[in-house]
């Protein structure tokens, strides 16, 4: 995928429903996520003086109050669309002006960072679900400060797997559209401009004690934005049909209970300082010449070009 292009099988209309529709709840799997996200805080010495957390109401409420405990003293900006789920944080996150606990922590603000003012930009299980991940990561790097640093994570290609190999033998268009792979994210990290991005991930296996409920789990993460998805609504004898095939695949253990796989990417990358590109005729200012000139003072050449 090149930097102007969108996912190939990601429908953007379908994202866009599923934004306006989506529970205003952070899943469980999400704050699960973020808990371990938060686990890689502690390599991390720059303490942020602001910093960003795009997309709380599903990323993690209780993530953000725990980021909150752990920088008290920086402001933070919660970015948030559409504008119910933007009022949805206002009311689970925002506390009451005159709670004198809350004097000398930092500021809140609820709209997306202006540029070049926070230096940590935190964002849970957000890209997977990005018609456009490029102007997004583009619109990340250019909230950051130079030396901030982005934190995110995302579902990758080996989630819902044994789902995806049920609708398979079922001969049904695909379960899901298909998500990117850490290495991807890793190139469109470099090309929006950050620097020593560091990519893992790791596989998480939840158990369920029906199909229902499995079913209800993945209603609330998310939905199908493949183009090829069923058209129009199924029936009980599908639903049921399903069931039965989840009933008879997923079962992995003596327990009789079902599982699913969740392959969960982290990602970390750094806003480093600008760098100048040299055309055949360039303007460079005498400012930045002097810091992109490296010599010893008293070097003859350097003291020929430098008052």
């Amino acid at each position: 995928m090149t930097s102007n292009q969108r996912p190939p099988t990601l429908d953007p209309i379908a994202v866009a429903r599923w934004q306006n529709v989506a529970p205003l709840v952070s899943p469980w799997l999400h704050e699960e996520v973020a808990s371990r996200m938060q686990d890689r805080l502690q390599w991390i010495k720059l303490q942020p003086a602001a910093w960003a957390h795009w997309g709380a109401v599903r990323g993690g409420l209780k993530a953000h109050a725990q980021l909150a405990l752990k920088y008290p003293k920086s402001a933070c900006f919660v970015a948030e669309s559409p504008e119910k789920r933007a009022h949805a944080a206002i009311n689970k996150i925002a506390k009451s002006w005159w709670n004198p606990t809350g004097w000398t922590r930092g500021q809140t603000r609820f709209e997306n960072p202006p540029s070049a003012s926070v230096d940590m930009l935190w964002a849970n299980m957000v890209l997977h679900e990005s018609a456009d991940p490029q102007p997004l990561l583009a619109q990340w790097f250019k909230a950051l400060k130079v030396n901030g640093f982005l934190m995110f994570s995302c579902l990758g290609p080996d989630t819902a797997i044994e789902l995806r190999e049920v609708y398979r033998q079922l001969g049904w268009p695909p379960a899901g559209h298909d998500l990117t792979d850490m290495h991807d994210w890793g190139d469109m990290l470099v090309q929006a401009g950050f620097a020593e991005p560091v990519m893992d991930m790791e596989r998480i296996t939840l158990t369920y004690a029906s199909p229902e409920r499995l079913l209800q789990e993945l209603g609330e993460l998310g939905r199908n934005f493949h183009p090829a998805r069923f058209a129009g609504l199924r029936g009980r004898a599908w639903r049921a049909q399903l069931e039965a095939a989840l009933a008879q695949h997923l079962v992995k253990g003596d327990d009789g209970r079902l599982s699913l796989t969740f392959e969960v990417i982290y990602g970390h990358a750094l806003k480093p300082q600008p760098k100048f590109r040299i055309d055949p005729l360039s303007s460079i200012s005498v400012e930045d010449m002097r810091n992109m000139l490296k010599t010893r003072p008293g070097d003859p050449a350097r003291d020929k070009l430098l008052p």
